[in-house]
C-alpha cells in the first residue's frame, strides 16, 4: 500500500532509537511484556523495536511516553 495516506508521514528520523526504547522501558520500571500491552502491541514487536529489527512508529513511542508518565524525549514545532 505505498499510496495509503498514513504511508511516509514521517520521517525516518522521528523513529525513536532503539536505547531509547529500552532505556524508556527500564526508567518505567516495566518488563517487556508489560510496555508492549501497554501500547497495545505483542512481546515480538516490542523485542524487535528494541533489537533494532523494526523502526517503532513515533506515536507508539509517544502513546508509550505519555501512559507511563515520562517526558516525551524531542518535541517537534507545531505547524
Amino acid at each position: 500500500m505505498p499510496n495509503h495516506p498514513n504511508r511516509g508521514a514521517h520521517s525516518a528520523a522521528s523513529n525513536p532509537e532503539p536505547a531509547a526504547i529500552t532505556a524508556a522501558r527500564e526508567a518505567a520500571g516495566l518488563t517487556q511484556s508489560r510496555a508492549a500491552a501497554l501500547v497495545h502491541a505483542n512481546l515480538r514487536s516490542w523485542q524487535k523495536w528494541e533489537g533494532g529489527e523494526r523502526s517503532m512508529h513515533p506515536a507508539v513511542f509517544e502513546l508509550f511516553m505519555l501512559k507511563t508518565g515520562q517526558q516525551a524525549l524531542e518535541v517537534l514545532p507545531r505547524a
